[in-house]
């Protein structure tokens, strides 16, 4: 695991990932992003700014659940929890996440997958 910078629409996240979350988090740009890794682990987010209120924070962020959806997305794909990370002291979201689970796990349905 290793001790990263993770972007989100309203500041970021340092956070401890694994190789697979930093993958995931990777979106070839040069930075890494909250939205594709799903919900991190409180006791791996060390650290994060705010850029409401234009302050750093030596904690996690308040994660907070806006609805357990159980919404088919696709065919072997369910949504089944949507949240964001806020920020402590002015409320403003952070990042949002998405927790995603697969009906059959050998489907390859719900996999992005290269273009020929």
């Amino acid at each position: 695991m290793t001790e990263l910078k993770v972007q989100g629409s309203g500041g970021y996240i340092i956070a401890d990932l694994t190789d697979e979350q930093a993958k995931k988090a990777d979106l070839g740009v040069g930075k890494l992003f909250l939205a594709p890794i799903g919900k991190i682990e409180t006791e791996k987010m060390f650290k994060y700014f705010c850029k409401e209120c234009d302050t750093e924070f030596n904690n996690p962020p308040k994660i907070q659940l806006e609805e357990n959806p159980n919404e088919e997305v696709a065919d072997n794909l369910i949504l089944v929890e949507r949240g964001q990370y806020t920020c402590e002291k002015c409320s403003a979201t952070i990042g949002e996440y998405r927790v995603f689970k697969k009906t059959d796990e050998s489907g390859e349905i719900g996999k992005a997958n290269p273009s020929e």
